[in-house]
């Protein structure tokens, strides 16, 4: 048996920034999850100077050639590696290229796509979605509410159904898991209110299936039997881990994109002009 097939999987969020090794045929973790507390403020410096302490911590532990596919999700819409939304990180971040950002500081190709997209990307691969038809939600709720929409196990990049307007307030801003908290609901109350919410993403996309992931899907037995929809809700099998899987995924699959065959300085411009398309 050969050995595994590896990839690097970072997940910066509005409270932590988490990386690990995965292994990209099974989606398990190949080393530890290292999870730090997002700087204050999390500019890109910042952030990016925090990944690259964790990745030399991860790379003492697992050996990660210089080709190691590499994928980061950061918390808004990404498109061509350029955050375009800063929602839950600093506004530092709005209209620069993460992916340059985040390739000078590791000294490696860096792949980077919305939080939530990754996160669903993991659980259609090897998670809770694996093998379903039809269309699949996934909703990531932690700082705020990260979507991802999937058709057929095709993703639908940069949905941002956590901002759909609810008594004139973005859906996050009042049912996230830190807004339960700052608001200080007990489970049932902040169940009852996210009904509300799942009965709007309901009525807009129909869909077959809906993930809960995100730091409120470890807490799941203390509200899961409170929510009502007309699709059945199941927890991401990673848990908060997914975001973590599903960059490495990405990453990876952009990587096998590029003409293996072209020389070096073409495919790493290729492989650059490629990456969130």
């Amino acid at each position: 048996m050969g050995a595994a097939r590896l990839g690097l999987g970072i997940d910066v969020g509005g409270s932590g920034v988490k990386a690990a090794v995965v292994d990209l045929d099974s989606g398990t973790l190949a080393s530890r999850r290292i999870r730090l507390r997002t700087p204050s403020p999390s500019t890109p410096a910042a952030v990016s100077e925090m990944i690259a302490g964790i990745v030399a911590e991860l790379a003492g532990e697992v050996e990660l050639p210089a080709d190691v596919p590499v994928g980061c999700g950061v918390p808004g819409v990404v498109i061509d590696g350029q955050v375009l939304t800063v929602a839950n990180i600093d506004a530092g971040w709005l209209e620069v290229s993460a992916r340059q950002v985040l390739s000078d500081a590791l000294g490696r190709r860096v792949h980077v796509l919305n939080d939530a997209d990754a996160a669903g990307m993991a659980e259609m691969a090897f998670g809770v979605g694996h093998g379903r038809r039809g269309t699949v939600l996934m909703l990531t709720i932690g700082t705020g509410i990260g979507s991802a929409i999937f058709r057929h196990s095709v993703l639908v990049p940069n949905t941002e159904f956590g901002h759909l307007r609810m008594g004139g307030h973005d859906a996050e801003t009042r049912l996230s898991g830190v807004a339960r908290e700052r608001r200080r609901l007990k489970w049932r109350a902040w169940a009852n209110e996210f009904n509300v919410y799942i009965e709007r993403l309901e009525a807009l996309l129909w869909p077959d299936l809906i993930i809960f992931g995100g730091g409120v899907a470890k807490s799941f037995a203390s509200y899961g039997d409170r929510l009502r929809s007309r699709a059945p809700i199941v927890v991401a099998e990673f848990l908060n881990a997914s975001g973590i899987v599903g960059a490495a995924l990405h990453a990876a699959e952009v990587e096998r994109q590029v003409e293996p065959k072209l020389p070096t300085a073409a495919r790493i411009e290729a492989t650059v002009a490629s990456d969130g398309r």
